[in-house]
């Protein structure tokens, strides 16, 4: 009988077509469900159990451990979970990935596979060619596209197999023992970037016998072992919880698997005798989940320790820069990205509230001469410091900014990012108002003019208390919608009304003064720029709470806005 010779180019393209139906899965789901999947994902992680079942769950429908990695790696760095309960998630995550084996042994070797996937992909490729008007209809396309792929690729790889399955020795790898068949599962993943596909294959070569079921366990242990190298490489300049969980992936899965790998034969064993199972294929899938839930059941009683343990590790790799939540946050996830944005703004509105706060109260006068210099150079350093560092965040969010344009923004999305983007520079022109005055505040702060100081007083009362209520109005989990809508106009009629009576009261009481009085250009400019300082506060949050949010009609917001630019622009 003539000896067949193994079709490499069909066992490559089976391979490529599988990888490429797994993308077209996951980016299909994506399409339909992947922000549903997200909030999914930040609603029930706040538990560390919690996170073991929701990413069990995702993973298993998404097919991608690596989008749940990445989503997790966006939520840990934006605040929104913790380092421990992001380790909950990538447990689940090694669970929730061996369903495709599962998929693949109950349907893949039962019936004939290329015929199983014609109508998919028929059905798939219409839809995603010709929909492109019904993103949903798109999107539902490019998921049959890769569940049809993923089975036609895996029959042209078990084709392939099986034609020399009985002409390979494979004795040659056996003398080394099952240490030569844990290494190969983990170079060949790590090669492949893919542990689904490696468990495709092992398949593929347990169904025709060309492995045995243990030497297929050893290869599965190597698998796991060798799809951290996914994590690994990613990590490589990032940041340094990234950099954490990528650790944490590999000692879970090098741990686990070196566990097991020393009772492979009585694991086999214990299971054929528990559960009955006579199909190896069954077998072996079952073997690959209880190796998961064995590494879920080995680390879950010390989550806490070991997170301890993880933030001693790479603290060089602390990301720089003034943000707390943006530089954590890759731009692959826009609105979880723009979220963090939103929490970005509310830091900067405290320090803008610290930095104009600090400015209108530099303290009393000090009558010794020399330490009222030293007070007033320290004090002048101090503010500068503080309004340098507010620049250098608006430096960070606009680049941040023009990263976020270049992804693939849905229009909601671009929306809110121009929004708040906005607010932004409403917020920084605010601080602005205030700095380019400050020294004059200081002039009357240290004079002798009682009209000045009673000047001086009157704004900074104004200042407080309207600066009270735009943060109490930002912290707000819950505003009536009445209220967002009108309360930042008020503000800018009020400040409006308080800018002329301000004004008045100057010109009325400028008789009579010293030859030392504050320069009226002085008192004026000083009310002029607090004015259009809060202006451009009260038009940062109409820009950023109002127009990015849900609670003004199209009409509503139209008709503020040339009052808004009015004011940004004065």
């Amino acid at each position: 009988m003539e000896a067949t010779s193994f079709d490499f180019w069909m066992f490559a393209a089976g391979l490529g077509i599988f990888l490429f139906g797994m993308h077209h899965l996951e980016q299909g789901l994506k399409g339909l469900t992947g922000k549903a999947f997200r909030k999914l994902l930040q609603r029930f992680t706040n538990k560390s159990w919690k996170g073991i079942i929701t990413g069990t769950v995702v993973t298993a429908i998404l097919q991608s451990s690596s989008m749940v990695t990445l989503l997790v790696l966006a939520f840990l760095g934006g605040g929104m979970i913790g380092l421990k309960n992001s380790l909950g998630v990538v447990l689940g995550a090694n669970l929730g990935t061996t369903f495709t084996a599962w998929m693949v042994a109950a349907l893949g070797f039962k019936m004939n596979i290329a015929d199983f996937s014609f109508p998919f992909l028929a059905v798939g490729i219409l839809s995603y060619l010709f929909l492109n008007s019904r993103p949903v209809l798109k999107s539902l396309g490019g998921f049959l596209v890769g569940f049809g792929l993923l089975f036609l690729g895996l029959d042209f790889m078990k084709d392939s197999i099986e034609s020399i399955a009985n002409q390979m020795d494979m004795t040659e790898i056996a003398y080394y023992g099952l240490w030569a068949f844990l290494l190969a599962g983990i170079v060949i993943t790590a090669l492949l970037q893919s542990s689904s596909a490696l468990i495709v294959i092992i398949l593929s070569a347990l169904n025709a016998q060309l492995i045995d079921i243990f030497q297929a366990v050893a290869i599965i242990i190597g698998a796991n072992i060798g799809t951290t190298a996914t994590m690994i490489i990613g990590s490589l300049g990032g940041t340094a919880d990234k950099k954490r969980l990528a650790v944490a992936h590999l000692i879970f899965n090098l741990v686990a698997g070196i566990s097991i790998f020393f009772f492979i034969e009585e694991l086999v064993n214990f299971t054929y005798s528990i559960f009955g199972i006579n199909d190896p294929l069954m077998e072996l899938v079952l073997l690959n989940t209880l190796l998961n839930l064995f590494g879920i059941l080995l680390f879950y009683p010390f989550l806490k320790p070991f997170t301890k343990f993880l933030k001693s590790l790479f603290a060089k790799a602390v990301p720089q820069g003034e943000t707390l939540f943006v530089k954590n946050i890759p731009p692959e996830v826009p609105d979880v990205a723009i979220n963090a944005l939103d929490k970005e703004l509310n830091q900067i509105f405290l320090y803008t509230e610290e930095f104009i706060l600090d400015c209108f109260q530099l303290g009393t006068r000090d009558k010794n001469r020399e330490s009222q210099w030293k007070k007033i150079f320290s004090s002048a350093t101090n503010l500068t410091r503080k309004y340098e560092k507010i620049k250098r965040l608006e430096d960070e969010l606009t680049l941040y900014y023009a990263q976020l344009q270049e992804k693939n923004l849905n229009i909601e999305e671009a929306r809110q990012l121009t929004a708040s983007m906005m607010g932004l520079r409403s917020m920084i022109y605010g601080a602005k108002d205030i700095k380019d005055v400050m020294h004059n505040i200081r002039f009357i702060l240290d004079s002798d003019d009682k009209l000045g100081t009673e000047i001086l007083k009157m704004l900074s009362n104004h200042m407080s208390i309207r600066l009270k209520e735009i943060r109490d109005f930002i912290i707000a989990e819950e505003v009536e919608p009445e209220l967002q809508a009108s309360l930042p106009t008020e503000w800018l009629k009020e400040n409006e009304d308080f800018y002329n009576a301000t004004i008045n009261y100057l010109y009325e009481h400028l008789t009579h003064r010293g030859k030392n009085a504050v320069p009226v250009s002085t008192l004026t400019n000083v009310i002029k720029q607090s004015h259009s300082a809060l202006d451009n506060l009260c038009s940062s949050i109409i820009y950023w709470k109002l127009e990015k949010g849900t609670t003004l009609d199209n009409s509503e917001t139209e008709k503020e806005k040339p009052e808004v630019e009015n004011h940004v622009s004065s």
